[in-house]
C-alpha cells in the first residue's frame, strides 16, 4: 500500500498546483466551457480525494492488503494496543485522513448552511424594496438608477433587476439578459459556485482554490451565454453585457450583471471576464473537436475514479469492521 500512497500523493500534488495551473491558463475552456467545468470538477473532487486516501493508504501499509487487518486495527484501537507493526507516523496519518475528510464535510455544510441563509434574508429584502415586473414571472425590479441583473437561486427563486438596467437597455437586451439569468437557475451553477466556495473556505491558504472558483465562475457564465443565444441573437446579447458590465458571484451567491469596473475599459480589457465573454460572443472560435472533448472528459473520469477505487477499498474492509463481522476474504 506504500506504492498506492506514493501514486495518490503525486497525483495530489498534480491537482494541487500544475494542472490547475494549466487549465487556469489554458485557451481552450471558452471553446468547450461545459467541458473545462466537469474537469476543474474532477480536480476538486479528485485532488481532495486524493489527498484523503494517500493518508490512509500510507497509514494502513502495515497491513500489506490483509483482508482481516482492517478488522483487526479497529478491535486493537477499542479494546487493545495498537499493533506493534504500526509506527506513529502511520497513526498520525490515519487521524489525519479522517480529520481532512470531516472538515471538508463539514465545511461544505457550513457553507451551504450560511449561504441559504444569506439568500433568505437578501429574497426578503428584495421582496420589501421591490415590485414585479409585468409579465415576467418570479421577476422584481429594484428602484435604482445602477444597471444591475442578477438571479437569487433557492427553493423560490427570483431573478431582480433595477430601474437604471432596463432605461439603459432596449427590450431585445433586456429580454436577452433575462434569458442569461435564467439559464443560471435552470442549470443550477449556484450549486457548482458553491462546492467550489466551500473548498476555498475550507483551504483558504490554498493559492489554487481561489483561482478555481475565478475559473469556475467564469465559465458558468459562458454557459449562460451559450444557452441565452440559441433564441437570441449573439450581438444583442454581447451588447446588453458590454453595457451592464461584468458578471460575477456574489458573496450571498446570485449570479448576475454588475457594473463594469473602470479598470475593464483599459486597453486589456480584452482579457478581462467581461472581454472574453463579449468577444466569444461576437467572434466565436470553433467548437472543440469531439475527440479533445473526450480526452478531457476522459481524464476527468480517471482522475476521480482512481483515488475513489482506493477509498472504495478501504470503506470495504472498515464496513464490517465497524458492524463487527469479519471482514471478507
Amino acid at each position: 500500500m506504500y506504492i498506492s500512497a506514493a501514486v495518490l500523493a503525486l497525483l495530489a500534488i498534480a491537482l494541487a498546483w500544475p494542472i490547475p495551473l494549466w487549465l487556469a491558463a489554458a485557451r481552450w475552456p471558452s471553446r468547450a466551457p461545459g467541458t473545462a467545468l466537469a474537469l476543474w470538477q474532477a480536480i476538486a473532487l479528485g485532488g481532495g480525494l486524493a489527498m484523503i486516501g494517500a493518508l490512509l493508504s500510507f497509514g494502513l501499509a502495515p497491513l500489506d492488503g490483509e483482508a482481516g487487518g482492517i478488522h483487526a486495527l479497529i478491535a486493537s484501537l477499542v479494546n487493545g494496543p495498537i499493533p506493534a507493526e504500526f509506527a506513529i507516523v502511520n497513526i498520525v496519518a490515519i487521524g489525519g485522513a479522517v480529520l481532512l475528510g470531516v472538515h471538508l464535510l463539514l465545511n461544505l455544510i457550513s457553507t451551504a448552511v450560511r449561504t441559504e441563509r444569506s439568500r433568505r434574508r437578501h429574497r426578503a429584502t428584495v421582496e420589501l424594496l421591490s415590485s414585479p415586473l409585468p409579465e415576467q414571472p418570479r421577476t422584481r425590479v429594484l428602484d435604482h438608477p445602477t444597471p444591475i441583473a442578477y438571479c437569487v437561486p433557492g427553493v423560490h427563486t427570483v431573478t431582480v433587476l433595477s430601474g437604471g438596467l432596463i432605461e439603459l437597455l432596449e427590450p431585445a437586451e433586456l429580454d436577452a439578459v433575462l434569458a442569461h439569468e435564467r439559464t443560471h437557475l435552470r442549470q443550477f451553477h449556484h450549486l457548482v459556485l458553491l462546492a467550489f466556495r466551500a473548498w476555498h473556505a475550507a483551504l483558504p491558504w490554498f493559492p489554487i482554490a481561489n483561482r478555481a472558483e475565478n475559473a469556475v465562475g467564469l465559465l458558468v457564465e459562458m454557459l449562460a451565454d451559450d444557452d441565452a443565444k440559441k433564441e437570441r441573437d449573439p450581438h444583442t446579447l454581447a451588447r446588453a453585457i458590454a453595457l451592464v458590465g461584468t458578471s460575477q458571484p456574489s458573496a450571498s451567491g446570485e449570479l448576475g450583471e454588475r457594473p463594469v469596473p473602470r479598470a475593464e475599459h483599459t486597453p486589456d480589457a480584452a482579457r478581462t471576464p467581461l472581454g472574453v465573454r463579449v468577444s466569444r460572443l461576437l467572434r466565436p472560435d470553433a467548437p472543440l473537436p469531439p475527440l479533445a472533448r473526450l480526452l478531457a472528459l476522459s481524464a476527468a473520469a480517471l482522475i476521480v475514479s482512481i483515488p475513489a477505487s482506493v477509498l472504495l477499498g478501504v470503506a470495504l474492509g472498515v464496513a464490517p469492521a465497524l458492524a463487527g463481522t469479519p471482514a471478507p476474504v
